[in-house]
């Protein structure tokens, strides 16, 4: 029999704004002013959940978190408007939600193997930069397409596909998509430090900075909105001095970008 597991996830064409674990970390965000004590409340790491507010900041298009800067653990957060309308909205669909499931265990067991079964078509990707924007242009190529894609905020991303996926991802100008790029293709460079071969030079500002043993994690605020993080290693970080506040550009290749729809 099924059961209501908390595994409702709110959407908005090509933006996945988050389920029940994200919208509790906005809700405590709201509730504490903090960051620190939102990542304490639910149970993450100030890095988890620093983490899952960039992103969702990136996918909504807009901040749902602002965060000041000073303080132990970056600061004070609020919530905008946005961030309390889709608190507020989630909580009234989690409760339909509720109902739904439970109508369906009510089905038997065809219906419960139906759905298991479905699940295991859901994928999952491991790239830590999940962008969502509007493909604005498409070039077509012998073998591969250029794809230009308009992030929120003005932000272009080219992308390099195989005119194969090109066709079957039925990519062209005005189509939503989302750009994947692993965060260790991202490389960090400072503005002004000479020509690149790199299709994708991203000019922002350092927002956090995570030392690891041997890697350290960067993540840049983009000058035309959103957010997107990169590996480098220590000595990098260390020799570029990378802190908040730093100019850089976040630099990779069109080929690094993966090109997604949800449709």
């Amino acid at each position: 029999m099924l059961h209501y597991d908390g595994s409702l996830w709110l959407t908005d064409g090509t933006r996945r704004w988050g389920g029940p674990d994200r919208i509790e970390l906005l809700a405590q965000v709201g509730q504490t002013g903090s960051i620190t004590a939102a990542a304490k409340a639910v149970g993450m790491s100030y890095k988890g959940a620093w983490d899952a507010i960039a992103a969702m900041n990136n996918l909504a298009g807009e901040d749902l978190v602002v965060r000041s800067t000073g303080g132990k653990g970056g600061g004070g957060a609020r919530l905008t408007a946005r961030a309390e309308r889709l608190i507020a909205s989630f909580r009234g669909i989690e409760t339909e939600h509720k109902r739904f499931v439970e109508r369906l265990a009510s089905l038997g067991e065809d219906a419960t193997d139906d759905i298991h079964l479905l699940r295991r078509f859901t994928m999952r990707t491991s790239a830590r930069n999940q962008l969502a924007g509007t493909v604005s242009a498409v070039t077509e190529g012998a073998v591969n397409d250029r794809i230009d894609i308009a992030l929120a905020g003005g932000t272009t991303v080219v992308a390099t596909v195989t005119r194969e996926s090109s066709a079957s991802l039925a990519l062209s100008p005005g189509r939503p998509v989302v750009a994947l790029v692993k965060a260790n293709w991202v490389m960090v460079g400072m503005p002004g430090a000479g020509r690149l071969s790199s299709a994708n030079q991203l000019p922002g500002r350092v927002t956090e900075v995570f030392p690891g043993a041997v890697n350290t994690e960067v993540t840049i605020a983009l000058d035309g909105g959103g957010t997107i993080a990169a590996i480098v290693t220590k000595e990098s970080a260390e020799g570029m001095e990378l802190a908040e506040g730093t100019a850089v550009m976040a630099i990779f290749d069109a080929s690094s970008v993966i090109v997604g729809v949800t449709d």
